[in-house]
């Protein structure tokens, strides 16, 4: 359904949760540059799955989201809302090849390479609560 083969660690991942909450100590992503929403980490406080529920967002939305914000294809979003998302980005790799991770800001029209695939991006996540809020802006914590 999205014309694309996905990598074996989100499927891995998918198959114990189908998506939802992701857990405090795992719940952002350290950057080496600032975005709009911190000097130093991205959100990732949640993770979508696959199959439709009233009210939530599942990769299966993405092709509507991608069209809908004017984000670069192919494309797979993992998270996010509004204007800030984390996606599996194919555009290097191919659609059956194994895609980067990368932060898109629409408003700024800026994108951000997180990892080079799903398992190091997971290998990367920390708690955001090291970094305080996640305001912009905000004092970060010595």
């Amino acid at each position: 359904m999205l014309g694309v083969t996905l990598p074996s660690a989100l499927l891995d991942l998918l198959r114990v949760q189908n998506g939802g909450s992701v857990a405090a100590d795992h719940d952002a992503f350290p950057t080496s540059q600032p975005t709009s929403w911190s000097e130093n980490h991205v959100p990732f406080g949640d993770l979508m799955g696959i199959g439709r529920r009233d009210g939530m967002t599942s990769l299966l939305d993405t092709p509507y989201l991608v069209e809908e914000w004017g984000l670069p294809a192919p494309l797979v979003l993992l998270s996010g809302d509004g204007h800030c998302r984390i996606g599996l980005d194919y555009r290097t790799c191919g659609r059956d090849g194994e895609p980067s991770v990368t932060w898109f800001e629409t408003d700024l029209d800026t994108e951000l390479a997180l990892a080079d695939d799903f398992r190091s991006f997971v290998e990367g996540l920390t708690s955001g609560s090291k970094y305080g809020d996640g305001s912009p802006g905000e004092p970060l914590p010595a």
